[in-house]
């Protein structure tokens, strides 16, 4: 049973896209990943994704995909939603990780622009659709050109938000403009997919965060969630320039590798990297410690 949840807000409010442990040999974590998933939901989030990017699913198997849903359900319960990443540039795969999440009891899925083939528009429209299609899930697009190659354009995010299992969108497009539209016409439940944009696109519609630095600072992103919700702007801001360090920091480079090592530094379970992504080097790791005292980050 997942959290309860509303049309505006299907998927709760603040949401983790979840790092997968390992150990230290570079095998799977599932003892750490439930001890992570228990600790970020005690921090205040209502939503976990499990298996995207941040998760490193281009270098885990699909049976390890499938044990670490398992076992984040597990470890969770109803307490938060559990998104499943499914995505992939093979629509078949995707609908395969789909139907498997759905029987692992996945809460939700969400679904990646497929990367490096670049298809048209009427490409991605029949990718998300038979996705949608595979299973009795609500799905959350995912938006993010930077990695994909092709955006999503609006007139295809409003075809697809015809779809009554297409509730959501994740939006790393990094375009306020375009965001404003698509969300007036779509009616999509929004979520900002980049940390830096979250408070800017809550201002424009957007229900709430995907988040990467929400692994070291979800109080403070619920903090500036609610200081919007009740309409105090100026508190709002105050949080957001105060995680001006922390967000610019945690995106020095690749994400997934300075999450990682801040959560080492915090003493929760991250473990090695699987290549091609490679640790901090010692000088990243100072400065990544600099950069996350000055947002207010306890090491």
């Amino acid at each position: 049973m997942a959290p309860i949840s509303t049309p505006q807000t299907p998927f709760g409010r603040v949401l983790t896209a979840m790092v997968t442990p390992f150990t230290a040999d570079g095998a799977l974590d599932l003892d750490g990943a439930q001890r992570l998933a228990a600790h970020l939901v005690d921090a205040g989030n209502d939503g976990l994704v499990v298996n995207g990017t941040t998760g490193e699913s281009p270098t885990t198997s699909d049976a390890e995909k499938d044990q670490l849903v398992r076992a984040v359900l597990e470890a969770v319960g109803d307490r938060a939603h559990v998104i499943a990443g499914i995505g992939t540039n093979d629509t078949r795969h995707s609908v395969e990780l789909a139907r498997t999440a759905e029987r692992s009891g996945a809460h939700g899925l969400l679904a990646v622009t497929p990367y490096y083939n670049k298809p048209p528009q009427e490409g991605l429209y029949r990718h998300f659709s038979a996705i949608a299609d595979a299973t009795g899930l609500p799905v959350m697009l995912y938006d993010i050109p930077g990695r994909s190659g092709v955006p999503i354009d609006t007139e295809t995010i409003v075809r697809l938000a015809a779809h009554p299992r297409i509730v959501a969108n994740k939006d790393a497009k990094g375009d306020l403009g375009r965001a404003s539209w698509a969300i007036a016409r779509s009616g999509l439940a929004w979520y900002s997919g980049d940390d830096m944009l979250n408070l800017p696109l809550l201002s424009v519609g957007a229900v709430g965060f995907v988040s990467v630095v929400s692994h070291v600072v979800t109080p403070e992103l619920r903090a500036l969630l609610e200081a919007h919700l009740a309409g105090d702007v100026q508190k709002a801001t105050e949080v957001h320039q105060r995680l001006l360090p922390v967000f610019t920091g945690m995106f020095r480079t690749q994400g997934v590798i300075t999450t990682k090592a801040a959560l080492t530094l915090q003493g929760h379970p991250a473990g090695p990297l699987r290549l091609p992504l490679v640790e901090l080097s010692p000088d990243e790791t100072a400065q990544l410690k600099i950069d996350l005292a000055a947002g207010g980050v306890q090491l």
